[in-house]
């Protein structure tokens, strides 16, 4: 039905968009999602530049345990002594940022795009928002809900 719609991003888009840096953390997201009823938000870099998304899915795959491949670099610069308890805090506290479990390879549209190659992109791809980008900046998002909405005004 959305076929037929002249509607493009900029008309449906979200404007007021919440979103992170990448060295928000992830506890921090959790309460973001939780307060404002969303599923996810894109991660901004100092410069406003989309560097990622962070999805209840990525929160629901992180672990605060140390990777395999982690604890081996660890070992290693022990060589055999065991590492100080503020550099493994550190460590810690690093793991349990957004840019560990965020997803890089993001989709993103501009504000022409009509709904219907919104809504196909996001069939396409299994997701459930999109960034809308002018310049490089993000200046809103595409949710489901929002090609819902307009969907439901004809």
């Amino acid at each position: 039905m959305l076929e037929g719609s002249k509607l493009t991003a900029g008309e449906i888009m979200t404007l007021e968009v919440i979103s992170v840096l990448p060295h928000t953390s992830i506890r921090y997201v959790a309460k973001l999602l939780v307060e404002h009823h969303i599923s996810g938000l894109p991660v901004l870099d100092e410069d406003q530049r989309l560097v990622g998304m962070v999805t209840e899915n990525d929160l629901l795959q992180w672990s605060d345990e140390l990777s395999g491949k982690q604890a081996w670099w660890l070992d290693m610069l022990a060589e055999g002594h065991g590492l100080a308890s503020d550099f493994l805090d550190l460590v810690r506290v690093e793991g349990e940022k957004v840019r560990r479990v965020m997803t890089t390879d993001v989709s993103t549209i501009t504000e022409t795009m009509p709904v219907a190659e919104i809504a196909k992109l996001m069939v396409a791809k299994a997701i459930k928002r999109v960034p809308v980008l002018r310049d490089g900046k993000l200046v809103g998002i595409v949710s489901r809900a929002d090609l819902v909405r307009a969907l439901a005004q004809g």
